[in-house]
């Protein structure tokens, strides 16, 4: 019986099309992200986005009334989907599950440019997958949108010979960078490996003229994104906070290149092992710029000196073919290895089935599928007419986008960057330190309400001044009004 399902699960390679793909990977990245359509938040990073896209949504441009560190691109996403549908946590959800699909489809298309459709499929599926789970992947994040865009670059970099499908591919490069500055470690890259292409082939010109329109592609859609701020008299703000702050950033104390040191060192054992074995053509132009385009990535991950788990999204799509190659060349699984296959899927999606439990329990207990304290904290601050003027979350600061609110100033707009002091210049913040900063909410605006999280200190554990600080002016001048679930409502003593 265990035989016949795989056998119905496996797809006919041969009448396999874009549509047909894209309906399976579609379908399989609606399964797994679904249940958290309903999640207040699944990471920090992507409740800031909402709540900076809500700010120029009602008039404000990035930077200026609130400010992260992520290019505009990222928030014109956010901002796009809440001036059409909305406050709606399942419209942001649903197309992030979109991203996905067709970042799977895209990575699909390449794969056929290197090896057959079987191993172009698993390669998209898999590519799904690694979007879409473990950790915070399974909220919409920058590095869900600015992926789809090289992605796509590079499969009409391949497939397209027209100088206006070049044109297409710079302009979709630039969203990308745009979207997430470090996409223009690989752009770099590739750029200099399509030069050096230029310079050593035949029909200089041909291809020069090619490569001009690429770059024209990306420097038009920068342009864009600055034009609303020469317009404003704003040109400053855009330079500072999206091409100066990220490089202070970078050189952070709490930022080292060893960091990513073990996940260098695998990657550079696999490259090794493949190509002793021969795993895969290394003179394969398609395998050359999918290489070109990970290492680029890899680089900006050691410059940057961290790797978090959702930075992996930007190398998926260009390891997982040279993977899906190199395994494709395996002697063939026995059939038993077949059921130990079919049970590594089933319980792959683990988180997923956790959640589906999770907005069911929610549902009967509360009577609602949507579920988390940023969605509770604030319904209990609305229905107990709690003062919300310049409240403070110190977590659950999707909280401001539920209350209508906005964060007390521009650092606060992701809690952790109260923290970044390196970045405040780069904000036009008039506090110089973070414990100004700080004392600034608490003393001079003096919010009626905070939210913080039980167990959980309001800081990162390594600044001790903030989080001293902040510990007892809580002790001094609030009283813990109510907890619900792990949030804490913190009120201002008269």
């Amino acid at each position: 019986m265990l035989k016949k399902l795989i056998i119905s699960l496996t797809p006919n390679y041969k009448d396999l099309n874009w549509k047909m793909v894209f309906l399976i990977l579609f379908l399989v990245a609606f399964f797994v992200r679904f249940p958290f359509f309903f999640r207040d938040y699944v990471d920090r990073d992507e409740s800031t986005f909402i709540i900076m896209a809500q700010s120029w949504v009602d008039g404000h441009l990035p930077y200026t009334q609130l400010w992260d560190l992520k290019p505009p691109i990222t928030f014109l996403f956010f901002a796009t989907i809440i001036s059409v549908f909305g406050k709606s946590f399942i419209a942001i959800r649903l197309f992030g599950t979109l991203l996905v699909a067709l970042t799977g489809l895209f990575t699909y298309g390449i794969g056929r440019w290197t090896t057959t459709k079987k191993v172009s499929f698993w390669c998209a599926i898999f590519c799904v997958l690694f979007q879409s789970m473990f950790g915070s992947l399974q909220g919409v994040m920058s590095e869900h949108i600015c992926t789809l865009f090289f992605v796509v670059g590079v499969y009409i970099l391949l497939s397209k010979e027209n100088i206006f499908w070049y044109l297409t591919t710079g302009f979709l490069f630039g969203l990308s960078v745009m979207s997430k500055l470090n996409m223009a470690y690989p752009l770099l890259a590739l750029g200099l490996y399509l030069l050096w292409g230029v310079l050593t082939k035949q029909h200089f010109w041909h291809n020069f003229k090619r490569l001009i329109a690429l770059g024209i592609g990306f420097i038009v859609l920068v342009f864009l994104t600055a034009l609303p701020y020469y317009l404003e008299g704003e040109i400053t703000t855009w330079w500072q906070s999206i091409f100066k702050a990220p490089l202070a950033y970078s050189s952070s104390k709490y930022h080292s290149p060893l960091k990513t040191l073990p996940f260098f060192l695998i990657t550079i054992a696999f490259f090794y092992f493949s190509y002793k074995k021969q795993l895969f053509n290394y003179r394969s132009v398609p395998i050359q710029i999918l290489l070109i385009v990970f290492s680029g990535v890899m680089v900006s991950f050691i410059q940057a000196g961290k790797v978090n788990g959702h930075y992996l999204i930007q190398l998926f799509p260009f390891i997982l073919i040279p993977i899906g190659i190199a395994v494709g060349k395996l002697p063939p699984f026995k059939e038993n290895y077949k059921i130990v296959i079919i049970f590594f899927f089933v319980l792959l999606p683990m988180e997923a089935y956790l959640e589906y439990e999770n907005i069911i329990s929610n549902k009967i207990e509360k009577g609602s599928f949507f579920n988390g304290e940023g969605i509770d904290v604030p319904n209990y601050i609305i229905e107990n007419n709690m003062e919300t003027k310049n409240i403070f979350f110190t977590e659950y600061h999707i909280g401001y986008w539920v209350l209508g609110e906005t964060p007390p100033t521009k650092a606060a707009t992701h809690p952790s960057s109260i923290g970044r002091e390196e970045l405040f210049p780069f904000m036009n913040n008039p506090r110089k330190t973070r414990i100004e900063e700080l004392r600034y909410i608490l003393e001079v605006l003096q919010p009626k309400t905070i939210v913080a999280r039980k167990g959980r200190s309001a800081f990162d554990g390594r600044m001790v001044d903030l989080n001293t600080y902040m510990d007892n002016y809580l002790e001094q001048y609030y009283t813990l009004s109510k907890t619900i679930d792990r949030g804490l409502i913190y009120q201002r003593l008269e």
